[in-house]
């Protein structure tokens, strides 16, 4: 598929795309004419580049982790140092698990003392239980 396709089809900018190539993140097949052509193996390339920046990875590291899947042998260095990786990622990952369960009950309970029509009555409350979960985001 081209460019424009794959770009449509995973709902992200050609520009991107183009970047994500740069930093070996997608390896297209070049055509004869210069075009590029996405093929399954792009496909993979693109949804766990997807997954990963969803769950925090940087660039740096989707490059690493990516390396390492095709590469055979890894040494302990490599391995020890990916494993440390995965563990900050894991540590923050369940930091906003977290941050969210407290954030939905936080939503809910402004649901219930808005829906009382004495929405001024609660004002203070709500906005209490707001600044609450930004200091806890911070």
């Amino acid at each position: 598929m081209k460019i424009g396709d794959f770009a449509s089809k995973y709902q992200i900018q050609t520009d991107t795309i183009r970047y994500y190539e740069k930093e070996n993140l997608l390896t297209p097949i070049r055509l004869e004419n210069g075009y590029r052509e996405f093929d399954e193996e792009c496909e993979k390339q693109i949804q766990i580049t997807i997954v990963l920046k969803q769950l925090g990875f940087t660039i740096k590291e989707i490059q690493q982790l990516l390396l390492l899947r095709d590469n055979k042998s890894i040494s302990t260095e490599c391995k020890d140092t990916t494993v440390l990786l995965f563990d900050q990622k894991i540590m923050k990952l369940e930091e906003k698990i977290s941050f969210y369960q407290q954030a939905l009950k936080v939503v809910q309970t402004i649901k219930e003392l808005a829906s009382d029509v004495k929405y001024l009555e609660n004002i203070d409350d709500i906005e209490k239980l707001v600044l609450g979960l930004f200091q806890k985001d911070l």
